[in-house]
């Protein structure tokens, strides 16, 4: 049985006490990497709720309909483009089994903010113009390339991390002591990593590359109807289904995943948004002064402008082969 106790208070909050279905080895060698079935899961929430794990730990906080709807329509107008770009940098996550990121399914999911990676071209062009670099942390495409549009989702970032504060003041508390340590972070926030998602199952995984002390906050936008798609504990048999203005607190060192979406309308689209502290972004910069973190970006953007020349040379090479042909 899942739900070992459920309790609803006089405001109609409800408490569910959760117990595993299957043990951390059967979990491991069964539902690692594999997609979440409607058959694992045995309850979805879709009402105020508290979860918490039968040894008493916050599970997962969800609360509906918190969110501004001025600030969640200007965050989705100013980063849906962004937002569709095909990626293959999440790995397991789509459910590839596969060491070599450009074998990964391409799918829509983006990062901006900080991430503690450099891109494949980036690391290319750093090799060989000799470029040195104290430390591998970059600023990301979106926030670099797109001020102006960054600016406008900020107020959303602005909210959920107010919203973490007020629901998960415990893991708030450790994360907003690290983010304070660094100044690569989303401004004003916890934050230093903002992903976005677009129409992506991920399948069952844990966020290793996230605070260990923090939660995940998972926001989610609506374009067009749609079932399904949420995000669930499988290990616990139970899911929530997050839909636009609810903000969900959670513990993403959980195993997780996604339900299959099913479209009602043709081109319907769900964005989901994940803030988070990026662990190493935290490690490689806590000390580091505003002024050093200029200088980085600085050095990384000279790279970055050479892989664009280069990139756009090849393309013109390969118009002008097309035309002799």
């Amino acid at each position: 049985m899942t739900i070992i106790k459920k309790t609803v208070n006089k405001q109609g909050l409800t408490t569910y006490v959760v117990g595993k279905n299957i043990t951390d080895k059967e979990a491991e060698d069964k539902l690692l990497n594999k997609f979440v079935q409607p058959s694992m899961i045995d309850n979805i929430i879709k009402e105020d709720a508290d979860v918490y794990t039968e040894d008493g730990k916050l599970l997962a906080r969800f609360r509906k309909n918190i969110l501004p709807k001025t600030h969640t329509q200007a965050f989705y107008d100013n980063v849906i483009k962004f937002a569709l770009t095909p990626s293959s940098n999440r790995g397991s996550a789509t459910g590839s089994n596969t060491k070599n990121v450009w074998n990964n399914p391409k799918i829509m999911t983006n990062i901006f903010g900080f991430f503690d990676r450099f891109s494949p071209s980036q690391k290319i062009i750093i090799k060989n113009k000799g470029i040195k670099q104290p430390l591998e942390v970059r600023d990301c495409r979106f926030n670099r390339d797109f001020p102006d549009l960054y600016k406008e989702t900020l107020p959303l970032i602005h909210d959920i991390d107010k919203l973490y504060k007020k629901y998960a003041p415990e893991h708030y508390k450790k994360q907003k002591a690290k983010a304070r340590q660094t100044p690569f972070i989303i401004p004003n926030t916890s934050f230093t990593t903002i992903t976005t998602n677009v129409n992506f199952r991920t399948s069952i995984h844990t966020d290793k590359g996230d605070d260990i002390e923090g939660f995940g906050n998972l926001v989610v936008i609506e374009n067009g109807k749609y079932k399904g798609a949420e995000t669930c504990f499988p290990q616990y048999g139970i899911g929530v289904d997050a839909r636009t203005g609810d903000a969900l607190f959670m513990d993403v060192h959980e195993l997780h995943g996604n339900l299959p979406m099913i479209p009602i309308d043709k081109d319907a689209r769900r964005l989901s948004i994940v803030c988070y502290l990026r662990n190493n972004v935290w490690k490689r910069t806590k000390g580091k002064s505003i002024k050093f973190m200029q200088k980085h970006n600085k050095s990384l953007r000279s790279a970055d402008t050479i892989a664009k020349t280069n990139k756009q040379k090849s393309k013109n090479t390969n118009n002008r082969t097309r035309k002799n042909r």
